[in-house]
């Protein structure tokens, strides 16, 4: 088959993002600018249930994806050199046109892919719209690596207090697979006394409402099959806090080395100890990302609470997402 079949659309073959594609794919992921949590494989393995996340390796040089969720078919802005994105979303775009029949569509689509696209020239017939509740947070990894100045004296009491509080009878350990049944226990018992103030609403996607509670349900599964994979486990960082033995907060992360950027995949902490929360937060950078210059701690779905405490920490920037909607064409304007 020569090159110009595999460009046909009607070739590419999508199949199921497993463990497998987590491992072969990884190294698409880092072929173009792009900071947002995505940039990294692990959220995509973590929410391919949820959204039914699906893959296609095109002449071993671009990867293209597809996801399900809310009940439409959405692609994702190829990931390949940034000289050859215009070429594969246009591909991917006929895809839709004509395998799927229907508009292409891209939800949370990166700003840096997003750019590539419009400077290729392909988002004429497009409209497209930033989804400013659902941008990513960035932050200075030496900022939250250090927690220096007044801005972080907060955060720097709730640290004392719990060294203070804890001292000698606390640790972090990098965890690996013999640590699984501890992080299971914990995650078990973190969901069963999670308080569900706030959950239950949010922002929309494309007119459908975020449920928080089935998307905590969603991420749990997600963290369950990491840890039960081995394969997958060690392809990520993972670490934890332990109080007299037992492991009261963990923290699941992986690495952008074309951005310097670690992406704070998971964070789950006992919030009724004091200063928890900061000290996974500060400890699990020290440890497994001291050279990220960048920490993307991913959105905060629209909800007030969490947007508070990610602004807390002061964030550098952001990775703003986008919308990018396929318009119809005028003949199917009158049959409307």
């Amino acid at each position: 088959m020569t090159e110009s079949d595999l460009l046909k659309p009607e070739d590419l073959e999508f199949k199921r993002f497993d463990a497998d594609a987590l491992i072969k794919c990884r190294e698409f992921f880092f072929m173009r600018p792009n900071k947002s949590c995505d940039s990294g494989p692990v959220d995509s393995y973590i929410w391919r249930e949820y959204y039914d996340v699906k893959y296609c390796i095109v002449n071993d040089e671009a990867l293209l994806m597809t996801e399900g969720g809310g009940g439409k078919t959405a692609g994702i802005i190829p990931l390949c050199a940034p000289e050859k994105v215009g070429k594969y979303f246009r591909l991917l775009e006929r895809y839709f046109n004509e395998v799927l029949k229907e508009p292409f569509r891209i939800y949370l689509a990166d700003e840096e892919g997003m750019l590539l696209v419009k400077e290729a020239g392909l988002l004429e017939n497009y409209t497209v719209k930033e989804e400013e509740d659902l941008k990513d947070y960035l932050y200075s990894g030496e900022d939250l690596r250090e927690l220096k100045g007044r801005k972080f004296s907060k955060k720097r009491n709730h640290i004392n207090i719990f060294m203070k509080t804890y001292e000698g009878r606390w640790e972090y350990k990098t965890l690996k697979k013999e640590d699984k049944l501890s992080i299971l226990s914990f995650l078990s018992e973190w969901k069963l006394n999670k308080d569900s103030e706030g959950e239950g609403s949010g922002v929309a996607m494309d007119e459908e409402s975020f449920d928080a509670m089935e998307s905590l349900d969603a991420e749990i599964l997600g963290i369950h099959d990491i840890l039960n994979n081995d394969e997958v486990f060690d392809s990520v960082k993972i670490g934890g806090i332990f109080i007299d033995g037992r492991l009261r907060a963990f923290s699941i992360g992986n690495y952008n080395p074309a951005e310097r950027m670690a992406i704070i995949d998971i964070e789950k902490a006992d919030p009724e100890i004091n200063g928890l929360y900061q000290m996974i937060n500060r400890e699990f950078l020290v440890h497994e990302f001291p050279d990220a210059e960048i920490v993307n701690r991913e959105d905060d779905v629209g909800l007030p609470g969490l947007r508070k405490a990610k602004l807390s920490y002061c964030p550098i920037g952001y990775e703003r997402k986008y919308m990018i909607i396929q318009n119809p064409e005028p003949h199917d304007k009158q049959d409307a």
